[in-house]
This record gives structure tokens, sequence and C-alpha cells, in this order.
């Protein structure tokens, strides 16, 4: 498993003394660009600071990637499939999932059901991670992430807010996990102080060289705009 970039060896010897990754684990973080993917993310600072601790501070950012590569669950690219599809494959590879999240995240329920009012109410999935303290809930989108998916998110949130937190919890992160977004329309949706709200792309195969570098640069180009 050679790695000719030396800041990405960097990388992955301090992650994998950290993170106790076996030898399995190591080489499909490194086929899986798992890096470069978090350095494609918008939020480099968050990612810099999180090679650098042991502790990272319940800063949301550090454990949102963007995209998600679910190359493992050999879904169709270019076909449709339905959101329970995606639901189930996730649960049937719960262990590559969880790999793929990344560390301190612990799996707590599928299709977590509560009640408003007489009406029902389902979370797609159930997260805890142990590193920042709070639950993570994952909503699951095949098509074009929309203003009420998020407006959704935010009330499930609110929801693990105000019932479900622990003594000595972080507020919840919500997460929705969709094969299209408009970054636009999430910034416009949240308050401009939004840190629980995210929206991540996944990808059912793994990216290209050129796939992962239009990321990368769209991700400064985002960035030099803000």
């Amino acid at each position: 498993m050679r790695v000719t970039d030396e800041k990405a060896r960097t990388f992955y010897l301090e992650e994998c003394a950290k993170s106790g990754w076996s030898s399995r684990q190591l080489e499909r973080q490194i086929n899986t660009m798992f890096y470069q993917r978090l350095l494609a993310s918008r939020d480099k600072e968050s990612v810099a600071a999180e090679i650098q601790t042991t502790e990272p501070k319940p800063e949301y950012e550090q454990i949102i990637k963007d995209p998600y590569v679910l190359e493992f669950l050999d879904l169709p690219a270019n076909e449709h499939f339905y959101e329970s599809n995606l639901e189930q494959a996730l649960i049937d590879h719960l262990q590559k999932f969880l790999l793929e999240l990344g560390r301190g995240f612990s799996f707590v329920a599928r299709q977590k059901h509560f009640n408003v009012d007489g009406q029902h109410f389902y979370i797609d999935l159930v997260f805890y991670n142990y590193i920042l303290k709070c639950f993570v809930l994952i909503d699951l989108k095949t098509g074009i992430l929309t203003h009420q998916d998020i407006g959704q998110m935010q009330m499930y949130a609110n929801y693990y807010t105000r019932y479900q937190m622990n003594e000595g919890d972080n507020p919840p992160v919500g997460l929705l996990l969709c094969a299209q977004k408009s970054d636009t329309l999430v910034q416009l949706t949240l308050p401009e102080d939004n840190r629980q709200i995210y929206a991540a792309k996944y990808m059912p195969y793994l990216p290209t060289e050129e796939e992962l570098k239009r990321e990368l640069n769209l991700a400064e180009f985002e960035k030099l705009e803000d």
C-alpha cells in the first residue's frame, strides 16, 4: 500500500495510530481515497484540526464528509432504486458503513419512530458519536434534496434535542444523505450560524481521479465565493 503523497502518508499514519485501524481498514481507506475526500470537504480548517488532535472539540463539521463513497453496496450507478433499498443495503453492510462514516460512531436505531399529536414520523438511521457525545440522525434521499427535506430534518433534530438527549450530551447532528443537492438551497434554508444540519452527497461507486479533482476545485471555488 504505497502512498506517494507525503501529507497523505502522514495523515494515514496518524489516523491509523489514533483510531486503531486494522490493516484491512487502512487498505480500504487508502483505496477509497479517504484523505482526498476529506480535503474535498468545504471546511478544510476542521479537517486540519482533526488531524492534529486526538480529542476533537464538539465542532460537528469534523465528522461530516462530502461525498460519502458507498461502493461496497454494489448499487447501480445509473439506475433508479428506492430509499428503502438504500437503507436496507446500508444495514446489510453496517460494519463497512460505520467505517465510511468515520471515527466514534455506534449504531442506535433504524426507522426511529416518534409521534407528535397523532402524526407519525420515522428517522431512517440513528447513530451516536461517542467522541463528540451527540446523536447523529441520518435521512436518506435518492433524489434531489428539497427545502422540505431540510425542514423535516430540523424538526427531527429539535425532537432529539428536547426529548432524547441524555445528561452530558451535545445537541444532535442531522445529516441528509442525498444523490443530488444544491449548496445554495441548503444555505438559504438554514440559518447563517447553522452548526447542526448538514447535507452530503453519496456516491454508489468509487470516484475517479477526475471526479475527485472536480470536487476539490468546486470546494475551493465555493470557499473563495464565501
